[in-house]
């Protein structure tokens, strides 16, 4: 039995041709992992936007660090920058987004390498014979395709890098708005404790005059009634508050003792002016980051449409390099006349041996599909994506406008409620108290305005909150993050109720 050597000359040769191909293939560019996985980009544009740090985790001990970080931000009083920031660093969704910029940069690499070769073995046996063959396949299409291959997985993580940017501003603007939420729910629960503090004291001394008859039932009842119905109002304020909270906690990913944190007792006041936005859809339209992404894959899907025409008829084309050693057994026969004359017939055992060194090709005939459907595929892929990006386009020149609206009228409703409604209501509350205290008005006439007085409070509270609110949306609709909706208003319910007896 003959024992094959790779060094053998036919092997040496197949190698030395395909390592030739593969280098020069090589020699003309390879992608290799960034030292940062792509965040290096990530936390620039994020950076530049933010003003917030984003931070991928990489190791429990960056992730040691990361907590360090975010406790020493939550011993302070919470602000929407610290709740942005704690976001950015300690949401775990925004940890996959990252998680997949880095598999989009493993496969970017490995769809940077040419295919490897495929080595082949055979040994067969069989009486009195042996046949060993070697075989070396390589995908010449492959590596003839490899440098477009590798220019479209690079756009392919160039893309991922604006996603996972994207992501970052969506998160960053989800804790925006949860933040704001929150601070508003709580300052409307600290607003309705107040009045059912004063509420409560009107209706034990409503109680107690009642005892000495100085109070009729009917004005008694209308004081209990009063109280009864802000401590329900306190009652559904607080079970907003709980669920404002929570989503904040979700949102900052926090649990345990880490939602402990301290919220200040009232939202930022107005800006004194509202911003100026004459060129909101210019600014969408060059910097909103979901529209880019559109923009990568309209490119990206234009060269993987050229690559399907350039390889229609040819989707297979392999070289195969073959070896095939064959050894036998065989009688050799020899004649011999000997003296006498005698004929003797002698049968020696022996060998034959054979090598054959060959090429194999192998390529698909398309005798039924001449690479149209792959080519009408590509194209209506290419078209739909056109037809995407022009739709959102107009959406998002829509959404800019739409979220400037909104902002500019939850600016004006603030205000008015801050300049006007509010210290309005002060005086009208003043004054019914002296009328009454003169016996000019009866109880009837300050519960109403009590109950008014109350309304008008919450309803500022949300108008306040509504107009930050929108102020997220108006960022997010020029950079990204996605739209929240805005306007909720949600007045309390004794804003629209009668006055019990009235």
């Amino acid at each position: 039995m003959r024992r094959w050597k790779l060094h053998d000359a036919y092997w040496v040769r197949a190698l030395a041709v395909n390592a030739m191909f593969s280098t020069t293939v090589l020699l003309t560019g390879c992608a290799s992992f960034t030292p940062d996985g792509g965040m290096d980009f990530v936390q620039h544009q994020t950076g530049s936007i933010l003003g917030k740090d984003a931070v991928k985790i990489r190791s429990e001990d960056m992730s040691a660090a990361v907590q360090d970080r975010v406790r020493a931000l939550l011993a302070k009083t919470m602000t929407v920058d610290t709740a942005v920031q704690i976001a950015l660093l300690n949401n775990r969704n925004l940890q996959v987004a990252y998680n997949d910029l880095g598999i989009s940069e493993a496969e970017m690499v490995e769809a940077s390498l040419p295919p490897a070769p495929t080595i082949a073995l055979s040994r067969l046996v069989a009486t009195g014979q042996i046949e060993i063959e070697r075989q070396l396949l390589q995908n010449v299409l492959g590596l003839l395709t490899l440098p477009r291959r590798r220019e479209i997985a690079e756009d392919r993580f160039a893309q991922a890098q604006v996603r996972a940017v994207e992501e970052t501003l969506r998160v960053a603007a989800e804790a925006r708005r949860a933040y704001y939420k929150a601070v508003a729910a709580q300052q409307s629960v600290k607003f309705l404790e107040d009045a059912r503090t004063s509420a409560e004291a009107v209706s034990e001394l409503a109680k107690k005059l009642g005892e000495t008859g100085s109070m009729p039932k009917l004005d008694q009842a209308r004081e209990h009634a009063f109280y009864a119905e802000v401590s329900s109002e306190l009652a559904v304020a607080r079970l907003k508050a709980r669920m404002a909270r929570e989503k904040l906690n979700r949102v900052l990913g926090l649990w345990g003792s880490d939602t402990r944190y301290r919220l200040p007792d009232k939202l930022m006041p107005l800006p004194s002016a509202p911003k100026k936005q004459d060129s909101i859809e210019t600014l969408a339209v060059t910097s909103r980051v979901d529209l880019e992404v559109a923009r990568m894959e309209l490119a990206i899907l234009a060269k993987e449409y050229g690559l399907t025409n350039a390889t229609r008829f040819i989707d297979v084309l392999d070289v195969r390099g073959v070896s095939r050693y064959e050894r036998k057994d065989i009688t050799e026969v020899d004649y011999r006349l000997d003296p006498g004359p005698t004929l003797v017939r002698t049968e020696t055992p022996a060998k034959e041996k054979a090598e054959w060194h060959g090429i194999d090709v192998e390529f698909q005939i398309p005798i039924y599909d001449f690479g149209e459907a792959r080519t009408r595929l590509a194209e209506e892929t290419y078209m739909r994506a056109v037809n995407r990006l022009l739709d959102k386009a107009v959406n998002v020149r829509a959404d800019a406008r739409e979220a400037y609206q909104t902002y500019r009228g939850a600016y004006d409703v603030a205000k008015y409620y801050d300049k006007d409604i509010l210290p309005l209501r002060d005086i009208i509350s003043e004054q019914t108290l002296l009328n009454y205290n003169g016996m000019l008005t009866d109880l009837f006439a300050l519960l109403t305005d009590a109950r008014a007085r109350i309304a008008a409070n919450v309803q500022a509270i949300d108008a306040k909150r509504d107009f930050w609110l929108a102020e997220a949306d108006l960022q997010a609709a020029t950079v990204g993050g996605g739209m929240g909706g805005a306007i909720e208003g949600s007045a309390p319910s004794i804003a629209s109720g009668n006055p019990s007896g009235g």
